[in-house]
């Protein structure tokens, strides 16, 4: 049995607990200080998370911030389960880690470092270490095709870990898996985590497909469009995460293809897509129809947007350069023949 600390009491951090708990270790949850209520509102409710509408195992154990310091001292898995934009701040609150720390990333995306470099989650969080401790780190990251609301249900998932040295998310694999949580394991971390990240890019822009339709009164789904951008969509993941460092096999996996399909199927990403679709600029529709809801997609076009434009021409990546360039322009987004290979 061992000691699980998840950081982040979100829908899929909590849903990672239900393996984690199912393998009989001891799983601590904690907010981070942001959630101290909803810490509250779940514990009210009798421990049934009001996203995920499932009741959190029993040897799961919900804590708000200020415990963390003292459980992250015992622990031999730590796994962060925050947003994107919370990630550095993650990385600050751990210290006190020990020698040799399995730390396990949920968290997808990636951003530009302070060398003008793509930098993927799993280096962000040792860079920032490596400057306030000087202890050895197994940093790895999860992705691939996983609804939050299907794992706490105990649906058959499928995902895919990765670290450079791939002995260590197979030993994380035989830790976690279960009969419905299967992980495949890679030694390509760049793509994997790369892929987590640019996928809800392209999901919006395949979610444009849905809106469409709606904008002309039309109620058929639209599907040879959607079929044809999920496609280019493919084709121009290839080509980034290759020229970026990672492998184009990663994206003809779990992390690729795998992912970008359930978050086309249902989301936030695929729904602002929707919203463009139908013409409304990103503005719009962000304080109209999502006032609340976090886009990742569009949070990773704002911190990244400029750099991919900058780095790769219209030829190369021509949906996501068009794309980009509405969000950042507040323009609409108009889908022209003359971006498909």
């Amino acid at each position: 049995m061992a000691k699980i600390l998840i950081l982040g009491a979100g829908s899929m951090s909590t849903a990672f607990a239900f393996p984690c708990s199912d393998n009989n270790h001891q799983v601590s949850i904690v907010g981070t200080y942001l959630e101290d209520d909803f810490i509250d509102i779940i514990k009210s409710n009798k421990n049934i998370h009001p996203t995920l509408k499932s009741k959190i195992p029993n040897n799961a154990k919900l804590y708000k911030f200020d415990s963390f310091s003292n459980l992250i001292k015992d622990a031999d898995l730590i796994v962060l389960g925050v947003s994107s934009k919370g990630i550095s701040w993650a990385a600050e609150q751990l210290k006190k880690i020990k020698n040799n720390q399995q730390i396990l990333i949920l968290t997808k995306g990636l951003h530009v470092n302070k060398k003008n470099l793509y930098e993927v989650y799993p280096d962000t969080v040792k860079n920032i270490l490596s400057k306030k401790v000087s202890k050895k780190l197994k940093i790895s990251v999860a992705a691939g095709p996983c609804l939050a609301s299907d794992l706490s249900n105990r649906v058959l998932t499928n995902v895919i870990f990765a670290n450079k040295d791939i002995s260590v998310v197979r030993k994380l694999s035989k830790m976690i898996s279960t009969s419905y949580y299967k992980i495949n394991c890679s030694k390509d971390i760049m793509g994997v985590a790369a892929c987590g990240g640019i996928k809800n890019i392209y999901a919006m822009i395949v979610g444009t497909s849905m809106g469409i339709n709606l904008k002309n009164e039309k109620d058929n789904k639209n599907l040879n469009t959607a079929a044809a951008l999920f496609n280019q969509s493919i084709i121009e993941m290839c080509y980034f995460i290759k020229k970026i460092g990672g492998h184009e096999t990663t994206v003809m996996d779990l992390a690729g293809v795998g992912d970008l399909y359930v978050s086309c199927t249902g989301g936030r990403n695929s729904k602002m897509g929707k919203f463009i679709g139908m013409g409304m600029t990103y503005k719009n529709a962000k304080k109209s129809k999502m006032p609340k809801e976090t886009v990742e997609g569009a949070d990773l076009i704002f911190d990244i947007g400029n750099k991919i434009i900058k780095d790769f021409t219209v030829k190369e990546l021509p949906l996501m350069t068009s794309f980009i360039k509405a969000l950042i322009n507040n323009t609409k987004f108009k889908i022209d023949k003359k971006l498909f290979y």
